[in-house]
């Protein structure tokens, strides 16, 4: 599958100049814009910075048609298009999807690599969507990663000078190490987490990171997956003691009852009529897990295999944005939501067997039958809030998000 897109261009005081003429290009994931930015200068000798999506010819993505805004420096040397397009304000538009936004944002990120000695030789944009625009800054010594994140996503930064800090061996609050993770806490630890080094943080979410070798982990199977879980619960576990220090440092709190309080907040003037049985019980079936007996701890919130980067001997878990402090039982059913039953269930047993041995007592394997379809239900909640916080341009990206999560949460709670 392409997609077929349309770059609308308006100049550094947001006029607009017209349009390139439709081309293709490989990947239909209308996030992606590196490919588009290669293209218009291939085909038109043209630099632009895409600023944000227009509109589509269907309802969500991949594919299709696509038309975009893009800046320009300079009008460009080939006939444009004229176009119709509202180039209104929005209280809710990001600052990089803002005329001036990327050039902003890449001054920054040069200033900072230049004042750490890694002078820039050259920037690609990558992505940009309501959820982040990534840049790729080329240096002397490797390339480094410019982040830019919404305010509900702000967190991140937080989390992985967290992720870098000095593991601390001692954990308390009736948890305890097991005598294998004593032993290894370091290499699983740096497995799950080493490598995303903040570079520096700046205003409006931006955030610059080192590079991280590898590819992202997209079709892992089920010994990938196992070790991607071992490393993880070495982070989970460290983090027990740490968890107020991580709800200070920004990042969202949703121990005990908290994620009913919050997904109702979140779906509240949405349909939720799929899922009204679920949420009615949502406080007691919470109460319950509790009783289960597990700790609090950091939660990624999307632990999906193309979250992780990396090869075969050596993975890192990336991308925060989404992390908060939990039930550790919503990252092991995220791993294993798309597996077969017989592999997930494998992957399951595995990660109770490992909080049975660090919290004894507890019944980690009733946790994760409890939070089933909470699970998707806080999907819905997640997907319900980025809704609530993007200009309606961009809501294609994930209004058909909320009613499938909700669907899917009933279908997870049925006897």
């Amino acid at each position: 599958m392409s997609r077929t897109v349309t770059v609308v261009l308006v100049d550094a005081a947001g006029r607009s100049l017209g349009a390139l003429p439709p081309f293709d290009v490989p990947d239909p994931w209308w996030q992606q814009v590196a490919s588009i930015v290669e293209e218009a200068h291939r085909r038109h000798g043209v630099e632009v910075a895409v600023l944000r999506l227009l509109d589509a010819d269907r309802p969500a993505p991949p594919g299709g048609h696509v038309r975009y805004l893009a800046q320009v420096a300079d009008v460009p040397p080939v006939p444009l298009e004229p176009v119709v397009v509202d180039l209104a304000p929005h209280p809710l538009r990001m600052p990089w999807a803002e005329v001036g936004g990327p050039a902003r944002s890449v001054a920054w990120a040069t200033e900072e690599l230049r004042r750490l000695g890694r002078p820039v030789t050259a920037v690609a944009q990558q992505r940009t969507w309501n959820l982040s625009a990534i840049w790729r800054l080329d240096t002397p010594t490797g390339p480094a990663w410019l982040k830019q994140l919404p305010p509900f996503a702000r967190h991140e930064p937080a989390v992985l000078h967290w992720l870098l800090s000095t593991p601390d061996r001692t954990v308390d609050q009736g948890v305890r190490v097991g005598v294998d993770l004593r032993r290894d806490a370091n290499s699983l630890i740096d497995e799950a987490a080493g490598g995303v080094r903040v570079l520096a943080v700046g205003g409006e979410g931006r955030v610059l990171v080192g590079h991280v070798p590898g590819e992202d982990r997209y079709g892992a199977g089920e010994g990938e997956r196992m070790a991607i879980a071992a490393g993880h619960h070495a982070v989970q576990v460290r983090s027990v003691r740490e968890v107020d220090r991580l709800v200070a440092g920004g990042v969202p709190d949703l121990r005990g009852l908290g994620p009913g309080r919050w997904i109702r907040g979140r779906l509240a003037g949405h349909d939720v009529t799929a899922a009204g049985r679920l949420l009615d019980g949502l406080d007691d079936r919470l109460a319950r897990v509790r009783d289960c007996g597990l700790p609090d701890t950091l939660v990624h919130g999307d632990l999906h295999p193309g979250n992780v980067r990396g090869d075969e001997s050596r993975r890192v878990v990336i991308d925060w944005a989404d992390a908060f402090v939990g039930h550790p039982a919503f990252d092991i059913l995220r791993l294993t939501e798309d597996l077969a039953p017989a592999a997930a269930d494998r992957l399951v047993a595995t990660w109770a067997d490992r909080w049975r041995a660090d919290a004894p007592g507890s019944d980690p394997r009733r946790a994760v039958d409890l939070l089933r379809p909470v699970a998707p239900l806080r999907l819905a909640a997640v997907y319900a809030m980025f809704l609530a916080g993007i200009e309606p341009s961009e809501h294609p990206y994930h209004v058909h998000d909320v009613p499938a999560a909700l669907a899917r949460a009933a279908a997870a709670a049925r006897p």
